[in-house]
């Protein structure tokens, strides 16, 4: 005999529940919305940075520049200055375009070289010698001047020194006392090799061709005077 067929097993009842199926779909829609994201914030970046650069080279000003070299003491023509723009900047402070005028026929205290920015400071006090002087350049060994110290508008005694072997006496035998001639410094050049430097001195017209005699034969001395406020 054929054994009976089992039973079915009886379905449970109810409604089926359905597993849940996952998808990539969500994490790669989050990875374009990132991505948008930081593309927007790198264009308002750039955007605000060039917007930064165009104001920075908007806010300009006119100053005076040097055009030619300039030694110091030699007076400033109005080939010499020529007007540029540079970033407003709190830490320069050259001459303002509108004081061109003004600046001409100024002697600088400094030697100017071309391209650099003109200051104030540079330049000395006041209008310059004038036409009631006289200029003699004397050129002075090391140890005949204050090493260092001399700037031009310094007021000086240019005093003669005894020749080699010479040695000045009065009527009555004693040490007479050295000549000198009162002058301003104009302006003083750089050491040569030996130490000597040129300086160019602002004296009366009555003094001038007795200081230039002495100076040919290398027999001044400078001495500085005190200056104000020392």
């Amino acid at each position: 005999m054929e054994s009976p067929a089992a039973p079915p097993v009886p379905r449970p009842a109810g409604p089926r529940t359905e597993l849940p199926i996952t998808t990539a779909a969500p994490v790669k829609k989050q990875r374009r919305y990132a991505a948008a994201a930081l593309s927007t914030v790198l264009a308002v970046a750039a955007a605000l940075g060039a917007a930064a650069a165009v104001s920075a080279v908007g806010d300009r000003t006119k100053v005076l520049a040097i055009a030619n070299d300039v030694p110091a003491g030699q007076p400033l023509t109005d080939a010499d200055i020529v007007v540029a723009e540079v970033s407003a900047d709190a830490a320069l402070t050259p001459m303002p375009a509108t004081d061109r005028a003004l600046v001409v026929g100024k002697r600088p205290a400094v030697d100017l070289r071309k391209g650099s920015l003109l200051v104030a400071a540079q330049l000395q006090p006041g209008t310059g010698l004038g036409d009631d002087k006289q200029q003699v350049g004397v050129q002075v060994k090391r140890g005949q001047a204050p090493a260092g110290s001399l700037v031009p508008g310094d007021k000086v005694l240019a005093v003669t020194v005894p020749g080699q072997g010479e040695q000045p006496t009065g009527k009555d035998g004693a040490e007479a006392p050295p000549t000198s001639v009162k002058a301003v410094v104009v302006s003083v050049s750089r050491p040569d090799a030996s130490g000597a430097v040129v300086v160019n001195l602002a004296v009366a017209p009555s003094d001038g061709p007795l200081l230039a005699t002495r100076a040919s034969s290398g027999r001044v001395a400078l001495v500085r005077d005190v200056r104000s406020g020392s």
